[in-house]
């Protein structure tokens, strides 16, 4: 299978999940809200109110991350830049995205950052790098017109 294929194939499980996590994030936010107006209860009640809207607004919170990754991912795939690291500009693999098909960076950039990199660094393209002229002078802000 090609790898245009492959990403359609991702793309159509992108949208299957984002269309779930949006029904569980509804059906949890209206929870909590269930959870908020209830009034009464002994201080064991309470508690056990209490631990479970933790719970609730915790998940709600991981799914809602997850939800703003995959709506990324398929902004990507409408830019085209879908599998291409972010960093590197290296195509991500097929194995690596069918595992996380929300990955915006390649297996080596995501090590590198896990063990500390600056992801400046990492990033920084050294072969753009110019040497000024002596004659040449920084900008600053008030060299720039502002639009108001």
């Amino acid at each position: 299978m090609s790898r245009k294929e492959e990403i359609k194939k991702l793309h159509d499980i992108l949208v299957r999940r984002r269309d779930a996590l949006r029904q569980a994030l509804a059906g949890d936010l209206s929870a909590l809200k269930e959870l908020r107006e209830q009034a009464g209860g002994d201080v064991i009640d309470i508690a056990l109110d209490s631990a479970q809207d933790e719970i609730s607004s915790r998940l709600a919170e991981v799914e809602s991350r997850e939800l703003a990754q995959i709506e990324r991912a398929l902004e990507r795939m409408r830019e085209g830049t879908y599998g291409q690291c972010e960093v590197s500009g290296k195509p991500i693999p097929l194995d690596r995205l069918r595992a996380l098909p929300y990955a915006t960076m390649c297996v080596e950039v995501q090590r590198e950052l896990e063990q500390g990199a600056d992801i400046n660094e990492l990033a920084a393209d050294w072969g753009r790098v110019v040497d000024l002229n002596p004659d040449d002078t920084p900008a600053s802000i008030n060299d720039v017109e502002m639009n108001h």
